[in-house]
């Protein structure tokens, strides 16, 4: 009888705690659906109900899934896999000439209207979905207990705010850049932004350039990317609000960062860090990959990927990859989707698709050359392996500068490299012993957490479902207005008390000072 209320209990209390929950995700496309899909899964697993919205022309987002229910949006998403990969080359040709202060203008300008291109598509899914009064009601009437969003389209921020629910970020990236830049202080003395390509120990003239950046940057966003979206904020979300203090306002901040490889800064209670959530330990490899694997012998192999965006390189610089590879003792596998290079090597495989977490995890690798998105660093770090970073575009070289600070790779200028620079880095990195001892000493300290970050997040999605929000973290910073927040109408009242008493007191001594003056005179 014991034994049975003892059962009773335990089964009670487990049904109260573990609730299976209604999950709204608005993701974004591309590689930053890669993570969100590893909680999608995982959130499946723990019979949550999940439902994505997509639209129909979406790159990696599949309409029918195991893990999932999807609403289709039928309109054009601006991130089918033609347009981005043709911009990314666009922007690639333009790193390979010659550098002017007018070409990267130019190039910076090229980037401001393709960014302004897709945040106006975007309000256009937004439109759709608003004005679809028949969808509007079905998602109130779904009862959701939170809505999961990557906020670098502010889609899901201002549908969640709109459907009164618990807004949870899975989030690197904002509308306004960096998502820390965005909620939590962060001085620029020894905050570098991502973009600026300065280390975390500036000099007065990166202090200046960093501080001038930062000021380009809000510039931009103000300018760009606010106009888009202020409209259908006034007229959904009222006449006052503005959409940073959306952000602001969200429950949770799951940020996909590790201070073993971001530069240490001030945060907030409601950001919670996983980064390498999507690092799990490693699968045996396909029977002809373990075969050309085992065949390097004492020497290892060498994997090269430049991620989702960039398969294929123009021919002279694949040309010259080829024939540094070719030099070396170890076997490499490359992806490499054009065509053939002449000089490639018997030593180097080329795959339109690589296992890159098992061969990471590898007993035999080697080196990882990488183009420095933080999917591949992140990977690289849980399984110790030293990097040479080939960073093509966006934030890539940030991240490479941050691994090479902790001396656990090299970077390498993909744009102005021939064969001999980059054989020299490959050498340098595979025969220093220091590359490697240093990257498997973050692996130590990223492995060393008393959760994987992937339960981590699970854990805090589920406390906010639970607790309908965590509004008790959230700071209510973001309802000052600016002059509030820095202090600066409480220095001016300081600046004036201060002022009015010295004017007092020097009114005073002056008049003690003139009756002092009289009564002398008139003793006189």
């Amino acid at each position: 009888m014991k034994n049975f209320w003892t059962w009773t209990c335990l089964f009670w209390l487990c049904a109260s705690v573990v609730q299976a929950g209604k999950v709204l995700v608005f993701p974004l496309d591309g590689s930053h659906w890669v993570n969100m899909k590893v909680i999608i899964e995982e959130l499946h697993s723990r019979n949550h109900q999940v439902t994505v919205i997509r639209h129909t022309d979406s790159w990696y987002i599949k309409e029918n899934s195991p893990f999932y229910t999807s609403i289709s949006l039928d309109v054009g998403s601006g991130f089918d896999q033609h347009s981005f990969t043709s911009f990314v080359t666009q922007l690639m040709e333009m790193q390979r000439e010659e550098y002017f202060v007018f070409k990267r203008l130019q190039m910076e300008i090229k980037r401001a209207k393709k960014t302004s291109e897709y945040h106006m598509i975007a309000r256009k899914t937004l439109e759709s979905i608003f004005e679809n009064k028949k969808m509007l009601q079905m998602l109130k009437n779904s009862k959701y207990d939170l809505i999961l969003t990557d906020p670098a389209i502010p889609g899901g921020v201002i549908l969640g705010h709109y459907l009164k629910l618990p807004l949870v970020f899975n989030v690197r990236w904002t509308t306004h850049g960096e998502g820390h830049f965005l909620i939590a202080p962060s001085p620029l003395s020894y905050v570098p932004l991502i973009g600026s390509e300065l280390p975390n120990k500036m000099s007065f003239f990166q202090r200046v350039l960093n501080v001038f950046i930062f000021c380009v940057f809000q510039y931009r966003t103000e300018k760009i990317v606010t106009p888009h979206y202020r409209d259908i904020i006034e007229e959904y979300l009222g006449p006052d609000v503005k959409l940073h203090s959306l952000y602001q306002a969200a429950d949770l901040w799951l940020m996909r960062v590790d201070f073993v490889f971001e530069f240490p800064r001030p945060t907030m209670p409601n950001v919670v860090y996983m980064g390498g959530f999507q690092c799990k330990p490693a699968k045996p490899l396909p029977d002809h990959l373990e075969e050309f694997v085992q065949s390097s012998g004492e020497h290892g192999f060498i994997i090269m990927s430049l991620g989702t965006l960039i398969a294929d390189l123009p021919a002279d610089l694949a040309e010259e990859i080829a024939a540094a590879f070719a030099e070396l003792p170890q076997k490499v596998i490359w992806r490499h989707r054009g065509s053939r290079p002449s000089t490639l090597g018997n030593n180097t495989l080329l795959v339109d698709w690589m296992p890159q977490n098992d061969l990471l995890g590898h007993p035999k690798i080697r080196l990882f050359v990488a183009h420095g998105g933080t999917n591949g660093i992140y990977e690289a770090i849980y399984h110790g392996v030293p990097l040479v970073g080939l960073p093509l575009i966006f934030d890539q070289k940030d991240n490479i500068i941050r691994i090479e600070e902790r001396g656990a790779g090299k970077n390498i200028d993909f744009f102005t490299m021939n064969k001999d620079i980059f054989l020299q880095g490959l050498k340098d990195v595979l025969n220093e012993p220091s590359y490697r001892m240093n990257m498997q000493r973050l692996s130590r300290l990223h492995r060393d957490t008393p959760m994987r970050p992937l339960d981590t997040a699970l854990f805090w999605i589920e406390f906010v479902m639970r607790h309908k929000g965590a509004a008790h973290l959230r700071t209510e910073s973001y309802k000052l207005p600016w002059y509030s927040y820095h202090s600066v109408d409480v220095m001016v009242f300081l600046l004036t008390a201060a002022g009015l008493l010295m004017f007092f007191t020097f009114g005073l001594l002056w008049f003690c000072f003139r009756v002092c003056v009289k009564r002398k005179q008139k003793n006189q």
